[in-house]
């Protein structure tokens, strides 16, 4: 499935993208920004350290009209095919020798100056639970004698989350308030959250949408998928350990998600996709609806995720951000279009920005913890920095950086570039 857009050897005429670890020409993620003069935000391409603006490129006259609409919501409905179509064409743009640099380097702005915006004006937000491992780990904190319900091997479980919080990187997120009620306690009190957490997901952004009433088989689920980003899910562990009884996660979840700024397409993607990796034994198959033969030879990914932390007291020191975990795509329990077509299963309809969430993506063992919660196993054992200072929860002034790389021999690297917010006290 992949094509010269994918050749390692094509470089730009834009020098920094030759061998950016993000952005090379061989990525050509999709965002929305303003110009470093202002003006209103329209669509935009990752190219190196410059951001191209869609708008006013030499490309076909539905994606021109789509990328002045401060979102990409309209882009994202025009589906697969054309977004295959622009990326050859801004590949063959952007590509060294291109006849047509003269009449792009106007357009071309350097993002440092530039201001990112959240990708899509997002209507819906369901977050799913297919990281197996962080699963389990949570499931032991919370229920040591049932730590996996049986539903998990046969539902891709999920719940809706709140699009109103949902923020780009860069943008800090406040300290909750809620309910707490330790073991001891005779009852809850209000007070701002004490067991503050990251989660480690991957972003699902929907394109073609579907009609109320319709589903989507699972053969045909990746065509409404526009493309992946990265996703912390802020979590308020003592909030959720009070609350989550009987209906599930509410204020512990809702008041802030940090979304990467930048969409990597499910062309970029095509080099790194993997097969679903098999099920242990023992383990049900997937109901017919949710299995199929291709979606299992090739519907997983292979990419590498981290999650890392910058103290007050690290940054201080000079000291450079500490990873804290490094896990993988390849342990997500279902594919991406088992998500999707079982969200669309009962009916239920999908529109062009609609974002899914992974559910937290940790890896088997000691390292590859994608939250706190694992890591200090639910706060009793503190995680130690290289600045001395320990961590069972996040303290205000921690940064949590997350990044993505995808890599493959005999082709380019490509990554998702940084999703990141920094902790601000209670009100």
């Amino acid at each position: 499935m992949t094509n010269a857009t994918h050749d390692r050897s094509l470089r730009s005429w834009v020098t920094s993208a030759n061998g950016h670890p993000d952005f090379p020409i061989q990525n050509l993620p999709l965002g929305v920004f303003t110009p470093p003069g202002g003006g209103a935000a329209r669509a935009g391409v990752a190219i190196g350290d410059m951001v191209l603006d869609l708008s006013a490129a030499p490309v076909a006259e539905d994606v021109r009209e789509a990328a002045v609409g401060g979102t990409l919501n309209a882009l994202f409905a025009l589906g697969a095919g054309t977004r295959r179509e622009l990326r050859a064409r801004l590949s063959s743009l952007l590509a060294e020798g291109s006849g047509e640099r003269g009449a792009l380097e106007s357009h071309l702005y350097p993002a440092v100056d530039c201001t990112l915006h959240l990708p899509a004006r997002v209507g819906d937000y369901t977050d799913f639970y297919v990281g197996i491992h962080h699963a389990t780990n949570v499931g032991k904190v919370f229920r040591p004698d049932n730590p996996l319900l049986p539903n998990y091997k046969y539902v891709p479980i999920g719940y809706h989350g709140r699009a109103s919080s949902l923020r780009v990187s860069g943008t800090p997120v406040r300290r909750p308030k809620g309910q707490l009620k330790g073991p001891g306690d005779e009852a809850p009190r209000f007070a701002p959250c004490e067991r503050l957490d990251y989660e480690l997901e991957m972003g699902i952004w929907i394109g073609p949408g579907s009609a109320l009433g319709d589903s989507i088989p699972v053969a045909e689920a990746e065509a409404h998928v526009a493309g992946y980003g990265l996703l912390n899910d802020w979590s308020a562990r003592d909030i959720q350990a009070w609350e989550y009884q009987p209906l599930g996660p509410f204020l512990a979840k809702n008041f802030g998600s940090t979304l990467s700024p930048w969409v990597v397409t499910p062309e970029a993607l095509e080099p790194f996709r993997i097969p679903q990796p098999p099920r242990p034994e023992g383990d049900p198959a997937p109901l017919p609806y949710l299995l199929d033969p291709q979606d299992q030879a090739r519907g997983a990914f292979d990419i590498a995720l981290e999650v890392l932390i910058l103290t007050p007291g690290m940054a201080k020191a000079g000291m450079t951000p500490h990873r804290l975990a490094l896990s993988n795509t390849r342990h997500m329990y279902w594919t991406v279009a088992q998500m999707v077509a079982h969200h669309a299963s009962n009916g239920c309809d999908l529109n062009p920005g609609d974002l899914l969430g992974s559910g937290t993506i940790s890896a088997p063992g000691e390292g590859g913890f994608g939250s706190l919660l694992e890591a200090s196993k639910g706060g009793k054992e503190p995680v130690q920095l290289p600045s001395g200072e320990t961590r069972r929860f996040l303290e205000d002034g921690d940064e949590i950086i997350l990044r993505a790389q995808a890599s493959r021999e005999g082709f380019a690297p490509i990554g998702f570039g940084d999703c990141r917010s920094t902790i601000l006290p209670a009100n």
